[in-house]
């Protein structure tokens, strides 16, 4: 199943991120995120799966397609998906860097159902796999990072959301040394650069979106890293929201297998905007040029798809990135 689809998972999140790609710098995020939702529940349509949406647009009252619950597909093997058309709707209406159409998909039951709320998270990559602690101080948890990468905490980098909510840890990653990247929105692409060498970040940490760390941890499963989470909810709302989804320990620390179980994931994103691993939509006349990464949990394989799309039939000049 993961080798067969694997490329058609990436058709799904290209189709979001052209469609989305359009309302760059727009100032409009809302038309420029229900691009990307229409074309991506579109493109499963096509799709040899019959996929179970366990995170989403919201709940079915809230979001008229790819709810929570939602079936999609063409039909074949059950599955449960876990999609962000677009996840930076800001990053797209400013401009920004960073935006991303993404998914994971995996077998049934295998996907954190996590609800709509905070999650504080800290993602490494594989050398310091096992070496961090969401309950230890920013402070240890840097050290041990920069002993397994063999290099000192002056030479580590923390991207970090830029969010009052986040003071005390930026104060402390600086009292400690390290470099930190502030970002604006959008943090499942800074946890997949966290765990892939070469991308000059090296941990991420802080609170952001509870199913984002779903999408997240699926990518990071793939690619050996490591993960934690912890709900953080900002009202007894959130808690009632949680216990409904079956979470009845507030508190409960979620590792790697407690977000994503086994490796029998598949975890696909395109750039809609330019990023530090992707480059954003191209758009030529008659086309686009679009840039993908799939990966793949049981063997560890991660693909850089560069595709050229045409939209009509005149022949174009193919020229190197």
């Amino acid at each position: 199943m993961e080798r067969e689809l694997a490329l058609e998972f990436v058709r799904v999140t290209e189709a979001a991120a052209i469609a989305c790609g359009r309302w760059m710098g727009r100032g409009e995020k809302n038309a420029a995120d229900q691009a990307a939702v229409d074309a991506m529940r579109a493109a499963f349509d096509t799709v040899n799966i019959s996929g179970h949406v366990v995170i989403g647009e919201g709940e079915m009252d809230e979001a008229p397609m790819l709810y929570i619950g939602e079936k999609v597909g063409h039909g074949g093997r059950e599955v449960d998906i876990a999609v962000d058309p677009l996840e930076g709707t800001s990053l797209v209406a400013k401009g920004l860097p960073g935006a991303i159409a993404v998914l994971a998909i995996a077998p049934q039951g295998c996907l954190l159902h996590a609800p709509d709320m905070y999650m504080d998270k800290i993602a490494v990559g594989p050398r310091a796999k096992g070496k961090i602690d969401i309950n230890a101080s920013v402070t240890d948890n840097l050290k041990a990072v920069a002993a397994a990468l063999e290099r000192s905490v002056e030479d580590v980098t923390v991207v970090i959301l830029d969010r009052p909510r986040h003071a005390a840890i930026v104060k402390e990653a600086r009292d400690a040394g390290a470099r930190i990247k502030l970002i604006t929105d959008g943090d499942v692409s800074p946890a997949i650069n966290a765990a892939i060498e070469g991308t000059a970040v090296h941990m991420l940490l802080g609170i952001g979106g509870a199913p984002e760390g779903v999408l997240a941890a699926a990518a990071i499963r793939c690619l050996g890293g490591d993960m934690q989470g912890r709900l953080w909810p900002e009202n007894d709302a959130d808690i009632e929201r949680a216990k409904a989804m079956g979470i009845t320990d507030i508190n409960k620390v979620f590792t790697l297998d407690d977000l994503v179980k086994g490796d029998e994931v598949v975890f696909a994103a395109t750039a809609i905007t330019q990023g530090d691993l992707l480059d954003g939509v191209r758009y030529f006349g008659g086309g686009a040029r679009t840039h993908s990464l799939v990966m793949r949990g049981s063997t560890g394989t991660v693909r850089f798809v560069d595709a050229i799309h045409k939209f009509d039939k005149k022949p174009v000049p193919i020229k190197r990135a």
